[in-house]
């Protein structure tokens, strides 16, 4: 099986805030069809360089995926990649004392020929939509989502509680090291849709909201802009997202099959 991409679409935009603590990769106008990872962090901390965290994390990701990757990455590879995102965090700290305390979300998707490796950290999300319904939804490491798992609040509560943003696990450094939930998904089909996104697209997007600008079957494009208009009304925070659809999957055959596709070419 070999999954083919649509074009990859990205925004990042500091919504009300004065700076933008959020990253993605690749840039947006870099993204193409034949890229496989991509990563969209919301950096924490606010004078403790959220932004440096989030670019930073970016950057080391994809750094150690291009230097370390043989074939397809796992779990382990996963999880190795976050203890050296926090290595390096602690190496910037030591140089820049003041950036103590900076941290990030992380999400993380890496398109294999057969499957899609979705990982986060944090309350960032990661959904794939199948015509209009979400299939795969990642969960908030939240004390408001822990909360809802237990029944201490109901989801409209949770929409709104006061401290719907303190997050329980965030990219710090090796001295509050975490994991990453990791899922590999391998029911794919063309058509369907992944968006990653930070929580300031989650502020004016309900599951719900979603699932119905999704079920329209507008152009990716048309898509973006309105995910974009009501964040820029809404949200309070930056706002960062990538979509990325599945544009085709080829079945490969088994080799009678080719043997006789090739032999057919020839009549």
């Amino acid at each position: 099986m070999n999954i083919t991409l649509g074009k990859p679409l990205a925004v990042s935009d500091k919504g009300r805030r004065s700076n933008n603590e959020d990253a993605l990769y690749p840039q947006s106008e870099l993204a193409s069809p034949e890229e496989r990872l991509f990563l969209v962090c919301d950096g924490v901390g606010g004078a403790e360089r959220g932004e440096v965290a989030s670019a930073l994390a970016c950057d080391i990701f994809q750094s150690f995926f291009a230097t370390f990757l043989e074939g397809i990455p796992d779990e382990h590879f996963v999880q190795r990649a976050v203890q050296y995102v926090e290595t390096c965090f602690d190496k910037y700290i030591a140089e820049h004392p003041e950036a103590t305390g900076m941290a990030t979300t992380m999400t993380m998707l890496y398109v294999t020929p057969s499957s899609v490796l979705a990982a986060h950290i944090g309350d960032s999300r990661i959904y794939q939509f199948r015509k209009g319904k979400i299939i795969f939804r990642t969960e908030d490491h939240s004390l408001v989502n822990s909360w809802l798992k237990l029944g201490r609040i109901t989801p409209e509560e949770a929409a709104s509680h006061p401290q719907k943003h303190v997050i329980l696990r965030a990219i710090q450094g090796s001295r509050h090291s975490v994991e990453a939930d990791v899922e590999i998904l391998t029911d794919i089909e063309p058509g369907d849709v992944f968006l990653m996104c930070t929580d300031g697209v989650v502020e004016s997007w309900s599951d719900k909201d979603l699932e119905n600008l999704l079920s329209e079957q507008n152009p990716m494009e048309a898509i973006k802009e309105q995910i974009v208009d009501k964040c820029l009304k809404n949200s309070k925070d930056n706002f960062s997202f990538y979509l990325v659809p599945v544009e085709s999957i080829q079945k490969n055959g088994s080799f009678a099959q080719n043997v006789l596709t090739f032999l057919y070419s020839f009549v």
